[in-house]
């Protein structure tokens, strides 16, 4: 019943999910046996192709879609011809939109990956009855051809009682991996290639700026580093260090300051899949890897970002935490939930069922921390710390097995004490849907959105795609069913918190150029905090100014904002990929003393609480509203 709403509630034209009848397609011109109704038809195996006999017809090629009424539309889709032969993909577009077929608005351009998948082009919510998308190349240069095997438009969603999903945003790449900049900008990474992985000397990235909705590409070469499936951490002065994947023993630094790629040390051991986290002290700690760089032996080594050295740490083995994978130790030490704690120990939580402790002074030292109840290997799950103070995990979802393994909903709160102390671990209400492949982000009100991921883990696969999101909230241990996002958000799939409370979801696939499930493309989440009960934009609450910005673990921190404050927040900067997301945290924080609009705070003083690095501040007024987030770096 719920797919079925998805359907009625976004894809009620032409898609590739329905055949919508009476609908009409116009195109400039087609081929015999390749008409523009072909385009229409809801059948995959077909597809509309300009004229090319007996004489080609030149680009431009145009196809007009006509909804039959005017409707409130806020997206356009395109599925390409599905043979080997990609004669005709379009490359550089034109999309507009019309009351009358006579008067047109131009409301998105840009240009399409030349791969099978199917491309989504968002754009502001217009009532329009008819479509025009005119095929400026092709994509390939192969000619002046233009071909379609559907194309379809998404309505526009009306209400926002539960949050609300922006237009989908083209992207130039898939974004596989993410991370938050102290700008506001969320850099996003593919691979050698902007939709394949696996190979070596370079990555393509593209950094998504919230402020002005647009996207700009870079080339990183002057590392030699294919940063696809690597471990992310960001360092006290928020530098992104990124570890292993293709090339697997690399270490690229990015300085967010400057904007420029430098070369680390070489990790000890060659890694990718593996996780990382960054320490009390400023040190990154990190284990696993055998996806790549060899198989098996992949225990601890550490990085210390002030002398540029990677140590192997001897008493930190990855064999306690490997999990009873059907590929064995290929997939078995992948993706820990690492979770950075006091005096430079680490909870690792997951994905194994067995928890253990990683100590890091001297050569290390490892021990177990018990099991998740009774849960079962979860790999590809989720675990974010969502209340660092109280120690409160949450975790969820997850497959015994990395691929062609059955998902599972169950739920978990694991609360963390002192190091070496077993946590303790309650089972909480399951999620409504199994989901492999998902992510979990911390809300400034301490509530856990879950987005993506399908119900039997399949790499590559938009099959058992779940659309609805799920918000668990503490307070309750509850989960809500939220609006659906459009693109199917599986394996490479990332999700990130922005400094305006929203959230950025994006990615999945990254399967060469015949893959019809590569999805360079993001959303954005709006939660319903950010609406009034009659579904406009809330008025925010405002901080004015921060002091100082920069500051230790039990210093004193002085906001003053433009209105009463009901509650307040620290959520560290996030970093995704492949599921994981050991950077993000949440600290809700309680004024010292209150004057007015004038508030102190003592940040917590232990630095495996308040890790050294940057956090974004929340205010939330008493409707529970957020403020744009205000950038808070703590020292060591």
């Amino acid at each position: 019943m719920l797919l079925k709403m998805f359907n009625n509630r976004l894809i009620i034209f032409l898609s590739t999910f329905t055949s919508v009848t009476g609908l009409t397609i116009t195109t400039d011109s087609s081929n015999a046996g390749n008409e523009a109704a072909l385009a229409g038809d809801g059948n995959t195996g077909t597809f509309w192709h300009s004229q090319y006999s007996p004489s080609v017809a030149p680009l431009p090629h145009w196809a007009i879609v006509d909804l039959g009424s005017p409707a409130l539309i806020n997206g356009f889709n395109y599925l390409p011809r599905q043979t080997s032969n990609r004669n005709g993909n379009i490359g550089q577009y034109r999309i507009e939109t019309s009351s009358d077929s006579s008067i047109w608005t131009q409301v998105a351009n840009g240009s399409f990956i030349d791969d099978n998948s199917k491309k989504y082009v968002g754009f502001t919510a217009v009532t329009a009855r008819y479509v025009r998308v005119t095929a400026l190349t092709e994509a390939g240069g192969r000619g002046q051809w233009t071909s379609a095997a559907e194309f379809g438009v998404n309505s526009a969603p009306t209400t926002t009682n539960l949050g609300q999903w922006s237009p989908v945003i083209p992207f130039p790449l898939v974004p596989a991996g993410a991370f938050l900049l102290p700008s506001g900008k969320i850099l996003t990474f593919s691979s050698y290639k902007i939709n394949a992985y696996y190979g070596s000397g370079l990555t393509y990235t593209a950094t998504y700026d919230p402020a002005t909705n647009t996207v700009s590409q870079q080339t990183v070469s002057n590392t030699g580093h294919d940063m696809f499936c690597p471990g992310i951490s960001l360092d006290v002065n928020g530098r992104a260090i990124v570890t292993g994947g293709d090339d697997a023993y690399k270490t690229s630094i990015l300085d967010p300051n400057t904007g420029a790629w430098i070369t680390g040390a070489q990790m000890k051991i060659s890694r990718g899949y593996q996780s990382s986290t960054t320490l009390s002290d400023g040190r990154i700690f990190t284990i696993g890897g055998s996806w790549n760089g060899g198989k098996g032996g992949k225990n601890g080594e550490i990085y210390d970002p002030k002398t540029n050295v990677w140590s192997l740490l001897k008493g930190c083995p990855v064999a306690p935490m490997l999990t009873a994978d059907a590929q064995g130790i290929f997939r078995s030490d992948n993706h820990a939930w690492l979770f950075a704690w006091k005096n430079g120990y680490v909870l690792q939580a997951g994905p194994s069922k067995a928890m253990n402790w990683y100590g890091t002074s001297g050569t290390g030292s490892q021990a177990p921390a018990g099991n998740r109840a009774s849960a079962v290997d979860s790999m590809n799950g989720v675990a974010v710390l969502y209340d660092a103070v109280a120690g409160k995990v949450f975790a969820a979802g997850g497959s015994p097995s990395y691929q062609n393994s059955d998902a599972h909903n169950k739920a978990y709160l694991i609360t963390i004490s002192a190091p070496l102390t077993t946590p303790t671990v309650t089972t909480l209400s399951s999620m409504t849907y199994a989901r492999a492949f998902h992510n979990s982000v911390v809300l400034p009100d301490g509530k856990v959105f879950v987005v993506g991921g399908q119900t039997r883990a399949a790499p590559f696969s938009d099959a058992n795609t779940i659309y609805n999101p799920e918000l668990w909230d503490p307070a309750t241990q509850t989960f809500t069913l939220l609006p659906p996002h459009v693109v199917p958000r599986n394996y490479h799939s990332v999700a990130i918190l922005q400094h305006d409370a929203r959230v950025f979801v994006g990615g999945s696939g990254l399967c060469g150029d015949s893959c019809g499930t590569n999805h360079a493309d993001a959303e954005i989440f709006s939660p319903s905090y950010l609406y009034t009960s009659a579904g406009a934009l809330a008025t925010r609450p405002v901080i004015n100014s921060v002091s100082p910005s920069a500051l230790p673990v039990g210093a004193t921190l002085t906001v003053v904002t433009n209105s009463a404050i009901s509650s307040w927040s620290l959520i560290r900067f996030g970093s995704a990929t492949h599921t994981v997301n050991t950077d993000q945290r949440r600290i809700a924080l309680t004024p010292a003393t209150t004057s007015g609009t004038t508030y102190t705070f003592i940040i917590p003083n232990d630095s495996g609480i308040a890790l050294p690095g940057y956090w974004m501040l929340f205010a939330l007024n008493s409707a529970g509203v957020p403020s744009v987030a205000k950038n808070v770096r703590i020292t060591i």
